[in-house]
């Protein structure tokens, strides 16, 4: 686990203040997901595109997600986390205006 001052939550044993890998955080992903039963495509990637969407979901606004993400527009992140024109057109129909 990562000590106090890395800022890494899983330090490497590879070398002093470093992360593990990409690699090796999607073979422990990839290992639990097995372990789990879960038959499905499941990677690092999936967990980052599933906060931004959990964060969008609990009602953060989009320019802040677009920002953590890195992306140069609202557009790019709504498109990477998946909402689709139609879910927000549906959010427009909810609130009957």
């Amino acid at each position: 686990m990562a000590g106090p001052d890395d800022g890494y939550i899983f330090r490497s044993r590879k070398g002093v203040n470093k992360p593990i890998s990409r690699v090796q955080a999607y073979n422990i992903l990839k290992a639990a997901a097995d372990r789990a039963g879960l038959d499905i495509a499941i990677g690092t990637h999936t967990l980052r595109k599933t906060f931004g969407y959990q964060l969008h979901a609990k009602g953060i606004d989009i320019t802040r997600i677009m920002k953590i993400f890195g992306h140069s527009s609202e557009a790019q992140t709504l498109r990477y986390i998946g909402i689709t024109a139609e879910e927000i057109e549906a959010a427009y129909e909810a609130i009957e205006m």
